[in-house]
């Protein structure tokens, strides 16, 4: 396995395996890697020639006042789980390297990033946005492996390569979650034991969601709202619930009436624990 920090270095790499009719997979991370990544890393090296991760804290995605330089990183320990995984490359450049000393251009994708996520991180998409299309750009993947947990990404990043017909398929893996349910996240190193037992009501109200909507035919979603939300008062009354929403997993557009709805629904959350923000979904048809 190569660690490879220079642009034009990766893809003269690309380059050639494209020639040799290798077929590449990229699985993009901020590094401090956990078992979800490992898991997109084991489906794409299993699925493909050769396996590229990319390590980059990417600060064009953080907003003012979030966490970019507390996020966890930790390239030495991110080496050996990729060479264990067995990734090929690790693409792992600096900030001067990816934008230079001006960057003019950035890549935006309009609608589906403006509810959710967007209300709460303004220009988070677009900073996304245009790393993951910098990444494609560089190391040419046939496809590259992202988790389900981040679903409001997966949907922007599919509008955006049908948009500008990029020759790559994003293959979205199943969320790897801890014992309680709780999403995995390099973000949870910043829970509390005490925050990371109660997390577990996340994915539960998630669930009684799916419940709620499949098995006891409720079509009002506000009703769904209200109860998710008093479950979390009851179970952890010092997290804060930024939102819950029911929505169609394609334009992200809320579901007010269920009965009226057919196909695949997506109910996604953000909810702060302490000073951590954690978000999480679950995917279902009716």
């Amino acid at each position: 396995m190569k660690v490879v920090k220079e642009i034009r270095a990766f893809q003269q790499i690309s380059e050639f395996y494209k020639c040799s009719g290798k077929s590449v997979a990229l699985v993009p991370t901020m590094g401090f890697l956990h078992e979800g990544h490992i898991s997109l890393m084991q489906k794409a090296k299993a699925e493909n020639d050769i396996l590229i991760v990319s390590i980059f804290v990417n600060p064009t995605q953080f907003g003012k006042g979030e966490d970019f330089d507390k996020y966890p990183r930790d390239i030495i320990r991110d080496f050996h789980i990729c060479e264990k995984a067995g990734a090929d490359y690790i693409f792992n450049p600096e900030v001067s390297e990816m934008y230079g000393e001006k960057s003019f251009t950035k890549v935006s994708v309009s609608n589906v990033t403006e509810k959710l996520e967007g209300d709460f991180r303004p220009g988070h998409f677009d900073g996304v946005a245009t790393v993951v299309t910098k990444l494609l750009n560089i190391t040419a993947p046939r496809k590259f492996y992202l988790g389900q947990k981040d679903a409001q990404q997966n949907a922007v990043l599919k509008r955006m390569i049908r948009d500008l017909n990029i020759d790559t398929e994003l293959i979205v893996c199943e969320t790897i979650r801890e014992q309680n349910g709780l999403a995995k996240s390099s973000r949870n190193t910043f829970l509390t034991h005490e925050q990371k037992q109660k997390a577990s009501a996340l994915y539960f109200i998630l669930n009684e969601g799916k419940r709620l909507i499949l098995e006891e035919k409720i079509s009002d979603a506000d009703f769904i709202y209200d109860y998710a939300s008093e479950i979390l008062k009851e179970k952890a009354p010092e997290f804060e619930l930024q939102y819950y929403k029911i929505t169609d997993n394609y334009f992200l557009d809320e579901i007010k009436d269920l009965s009226l709805y057919n196909g695949e629904i997506l109910i996604s959350l953000a909810c702060k624990a302490g000073n951590t923000r954690l978000i999480d979904n679950i995917i279902f048809s009716k």
